[in-house]
């Protein structure tokens, strides 16, 4: 399991190195294997700042090309050539400065001063591909008005460098599956070794709770295999792109964010310990979930696009027709939650 070190921070003040971290957990039980460094972003985005587009006019010599002013908080605004279809006057922009690495996969190309169609460029406004934060290469990214010019994009981003504990859970340590439990353990022993810490939990005090008008009953078939099966059903949310704190979250121990509500749901796994898993309500058939084993041989597609054969043994989430996710382990591909919610 990966544990990280800024993670467990969230919850407990310490003063312990992660190379001393990682020998406590080991002196607890929990047999830390390594201790490796970790950028959520390659490169951290050193090297990026924000900038304000003062001007932005045609290139004379290109009927896609912009020629921009750009202010970096320096005495000087930078001289810059974009292609951008929405770059323009007045927006908050990413900057990548003369000298700055970028990365796409393994490889790197650093950013030069450049003469494009016969003017000269002096950085380079930035796409969310282009610096590793997302996918979308439909223009540069334009910040929200308030931004500083001249904040580090790492900083606005709030990206840090992490160390990552691969930690052997065995089965009888139930406590140390997620980062609270295991921030839990940590403060046992700085106690037990008269150490200073605090530890503490997130609120959950502005939560609130009403009856929905048509839920959704869940029916436990299996009882040997599952005791009890329980769910919420929330409405008017927006299915959007998690905020970048919680995609740097995920991303630090190897996941991969996909969206907000899907995202949410593998934090509190990995925060708490708690299996989740988000399905879209539509694709509940009957208004009713069932905890049960399908026949063997059953076909089921898992969110990955690989179509799997289930075993009798199998425990499933099914609505009235089909199987929808195979308990705790992976969803199914046609009922999670997508951007068509």
């Amino acid at each position: 399991m990966d544990i990280s070190y800024n993670w467990l921070k969230e919850y407990l003040q310490f003063d312990l190195t992660p190379q001393e971290t990682a020998q406590a957990l080991t002196s607890i039980g929990l047999e830390t294997g390594s201790v490796e460094e970790v950028q959520s972003i390659k490169g951290g985005l050193e090297g990026l700042v924000v900038g304000e587009v003062l001007s932005c006019k045609e290139h004379p010599n290109s009927d896609h090309l912009h020629i921009t002013e750009v202010n970096i908080g320096k005495e000087e605004p930078l001289h810059i050539v974009c292609g951008a279809p929405n770059v323009a006057s007045g927006e908050k922009v990413i900057v990548a400065l003369i000298g700055t690495k970028l990365y796409d996969g393994e490889e790197c190309f650093t950013i030069k001063k450049s003469k494009i169609r016969g003017e000269d460029s002096f950085g380079m406004l930035c796409a969310e591909d282009e610096i590793g934060i997302g996918k979308s290469h439909d223009g540069i990214i334009v910040l929200p008005n308030e931004t500083p010019v001249g904040m580090q994009a790492k900083d606005y981003y709030g990206i840090k460098n992490d160390y990552i504990f691969e930690v052997d859970i065995t089965p009888n340590r139930v406590d140390a599956t997620s980062h609270y439990g295991v921030a839990r353990d940590i403060a046992a022993y700085l106690k037990q070794n008269h150490k200073p810490y605090k530890l503490s939990l997130p609120s959950v005090d502005s939560f609130s709770i009403t009856t929905a008008e048509k839920f959704v009953k869940a029916n436990v078939i299996n009882k040997d295999a599952c005791i009890r099966y329980s769910g919420v059903t929330i409405r008017g949310v927006e299915v959007k792109d998690s905020p970048e704190w919680l995609k740097n979250r995920l991303s630090s121990i190897g996941l991969r964010p996909i969206n907000n509500v899907v995202d949410i749901t593998n934090f509190l796994l990995h925060e708490m310990g708690l299996p989740l898993h988000a399905f879209d309500r539509a694709k509940i058939e009957g208004d009713k979930i069932f905890v049960r084993t399908l026949p063997q041989g059953t076909k089921f597609v898992t969110l990955d696009g690989v179509e799997r054969t289930l075993s009798e043994e199998d425990l499933m989430i099914c609505n009235e027709r089909e199987g929808m996710c195979i308990a705790g382990v992976f969803g199914g591909l046609y009922s999670g939650v997508t951007s068509e919610t």
